[in-house]
């Protein structure tokens, strides 16, 4: 099995394709990569002693991606990642699309000219930003939690299902990752191109490049150890939004269960689901813990697109393929403190100022 990872050299897309290369499970790995993050020229050295062959190419130009050899699998972990993408100060709405859609579309016709199966991995932000504000829930002491009884369309007792409505508005980035998910079922069905789509929630592991509007987890944990400044923004400034977290290691197995079977649903949540939920403010007491205590300022001004409770129910993916998240809340901290440790310039290569 030859797989071809996208994005190869963010943190998602190297630690997949690194996995993947140790496993054995794959004849060979590649990957291709724009190197626009800033840190990623950090994998892209490092990916070549994992056996990882890396390539410089653009998914929005064809031509870049027509000249890839030939794989049997493509996980598609390129992205623009944050939900303010396309919105002032975050890009334009041409470069989020371009890259989003465009990308999913001419990889999408490598797909097809190659007969290969597509692994992409989308977003939980593609799930109605008004459903998701209006969810029931109450403020606790450190999180808010959903009121006791409480009920909502595609709403279960361990969170969002894949039934959760994901008709407008979402935010940009949450339509680029939607609309990317419909054109990839649309080429199955008419090219037969086998497709599984992973709508993932929060991804947090050592070695992410964290900023506050992507890699939150990371960022908070690196900013504290450095004594950057931290502020609770938005939903009254208080760091009780909860988000579920994964490390993108447990996503292989399912990648290879997904590559290898043509059985299954074509779409399921992906997340670590209220095991590994955390809001701001827990995460703040985990980092005074670890690291001594600091002052966290607060912005109580509403920010678009928040939400105060994201926990996806990932029961689907487990009953059709077995996911069950490896790495508990706990080591995923850690693995992130180490590395703000070992390495204290990380948020200046992030791009962080």
């Amino acid at each position: 099995m030859r797989v071809l990872v996208t994005g190869v050299c963010g943190f998602v897309g190297s630690t997949i394709a690194t996995e993947l290369a140790g496993r054995g499970g794959a004849d060979s790995v590649f990957g291709v990569d724009n190197l626009s993050r800033p840190g990623s020229e950090v994998n892209r050295a490092a990916l070549p002693r994992a056996g990882v062959r890396v390539f410089h190419g653009d998914l929005r130009c064809a031509s870049d991606v027509d000249d890839l050899p030939p794989a049997d699998v493509v996980v598609a972990a390129a992205a623009v990642a944050t939900v303010l993408a396309g919105t002032a100060g975050h890009g334009s709405p041409r470069q989020l699309f371009e890259s989003n859609l465009l990308g999913t579309l001419n990889v999408l016709e490598y797909c097809r000219r190659h007969r290969a199966t597509l692994v992409l991995l989308s977003s939980s932000r593609v799930y109605a930003i008004e459903e998701l504000a209006g969810l029931p829930v109450e403020a606790g002491a450190s999180r808010f939690r959903l009121r006791e009884g409480a009920t909502a369309p595609g709403l279960s007792v361990h969170g969002l299902t894949e039934a959760f409505p994901t008709r407008p508005p979402l935010s940009p980035y949450g339509a680029s990752k939607l609309a990317s998910e419909i054109l990839a079922l649309e080429y199955g069905e008419t090219f037969g191109v086998p497709v599984r789509v992973n709508r993932c929630g929060l991804l947090a592991g050592a070695g992410q490049f964290g900023r506050p509007d992507q890699g939150i987890v990371a960022f908070w944990i690196h900013a504290w150890a450095q004594g950057h400044p931290l502020t609770y923004t938005g939903l009254g400034g208080l760091g009780l939004q909860v988000r579920d977290v994964l490390h993108p290691r447990d996503l292989v197995p399912l990648v290879e269960k997904q590559a290898s079977s043509a059985d299954g649903p074509r779409v399921v949540n992906v997340s670590g689901g209220t095991e590994r939920s955390i809001s701001l403010r827990e995460l703040s007491l985990w980092c005074s813990e670890r690291f001594g205590p600091r002052e966290v300022a607060a912005d109580p001004a509403d920010r678009r697109f928040d939400v105060p409770w994201l926990v996806l129910d990932s029961s689907l993916a487990r009953t059709a393929w077995g996911f069950t998240p490896a790495v508990p809340l706990p080591a995923i901290l850690e693995e992130i403190a180490r590395h703000a440790e070992a390495d204290p310039s990380w948020l200046e290569r992030s791009g962080v100022s």
